[in-house]
């Protein structure tokens, strides 16, 4: 079993205003938050508010403990980003064992970081530069950091394009255009990745974990959930794959991302030019995860947020000549 076939945890409101209090002396209101394959609850007390994180059974402990220690990293090097700072139980632990129903489960409690997740605001220009620019001073703050646990195979790593392979028979008719993205990434990005640099990534910058203030500025990210070792142009391509999704000219906001990101954390050219068959391939990820776990998990709606939108991004790519969109991103990244 894995974390992307095993259910999720399945605690009540009930259970989790009793934890909270025993393991952390207060009392809350709690309620559901979104989750692909864990279980969130925003918990408040009426002064102060936190989210508590069970993670899925099946998590190894050590991926909670990287998450822990690159959080703290961060928060060294750069204490004004807003993350999800870690919270000591009573005992002074980071990381609390719960069991129910004979199960053992990993649970942490996170500071909440105040925002409007940008999924829920319209998109401007200048708010996708700011993105880029913040997703390039995390990638300055992160430098350094590694943990033998990020070192992992992971399916949400765009460098592991054999999770695709194996699951896009449930793509069923569609599976022909993971096919086409993956020719191509293995075609043009696979004879450069030597020269592609590698580190320890966030890797999940999407429209659903980035919070914008009133203002449209970026000014938090949450969940350290599917960080990895892989290629540090990863990082961009990620969160420009889900800001180009239901846009007419989706080449725009992938630029305005790459502008950012590019100022803050210089890519080489040869990053740059591998930025859109990455982008492709993270989607091609997407799709062909959404259609693998609702099979198992058809009740969990969250799972497939983003698939009809990513199909419509693919398919229309499909027809696009990814030289010439490489070329574009290069050119501006070198202007």
């Amino acid at each position: 079993m894995s974390v992307f076939n095993s259910p999720s945890p399945n605690y009540s409101l009930k259970d989790i205003k009793r934890l909270i209090e025993v393991h952390y002396g207060f009392k809350v209101q709690a309620m559901v938050l979104n989750s692909e394959r864990d279980q969130n609850f925003l918990c408040n007390t009426g002064e102060k508010k936190y989210v508590l994180k069970i993670s899925n059974p099946d998590e190894d402990r050590a991926i909670l403990e990287m998450q822990n220690a690159c959080i703290q990293y961060i928060h060294d090097h750069d204490p004004d980003l807003k993350i999800p700072l870690i919270i000591a139980d009573e005992k002074g632990d980071v990381i609390n064992t719960f069991e129910k129903d004979g199960k053992n489960f990993l649970a942490r409690l996170v500071k909440y970081v105040p925002g409007h997740f940008l999924k829920d605001v319209a998109h401007h220009k200048n708010m996708l530069y700011e993105l880029g620019l913040f997703l390039g001073r995390l990638r300055n703050a992160m430098n350094g950091f590694d943990h033998p646990a990020g070192h992992r195979d992971f399916p949400w790593d765009v460098a592991n394009v054999d999770f695709i392979k194996k699951h896009k028979h449930f793509l069923n008719s569609k599976k022909g255009i993971v096919d086409h993205f993956i020719d191509q990434y293995e075609q043009i990005v696979l004879p450069i990745t030597s020269k592609l640099r590698k580190a320890l990534i966030h890797n999940d910058g999407n429209d659903h974990n980035v919070l914008v203030n009133e203002h449209g500025e970026t000014c938090g990210i949450i969940d350290f959930g599917d960080m990895v070792y892989t290629y540090i142009a990863c990082e961009p391509a990620v969160c420009m794959a889900y800001v180009a999704l239901g846009k007419d000219e989706p080449l725009e906001p992938i630029v305005q991302v790459l502008k950012g990101f590019h100022e803050r954390f210089p890519l080489t050219l040869l990053e740059v030019s591998a930025l859109i068959y990455m982008v492709c391939i993270r989607l091609c990820i997407t799709v062909t995860m959404a259609a693998y776990r609702k099979q198992l998990f058809p009740d969990n709606k969250y799972i497939s947020v983003t698939e009809n939108q990513a199909f419509d991004f693919l398919e229309k790519m499909q027809n696009e000549d990814l030289h010439r969109w490489s070329d574009k991103l290069v050119e501006y990244a070198g202007s």
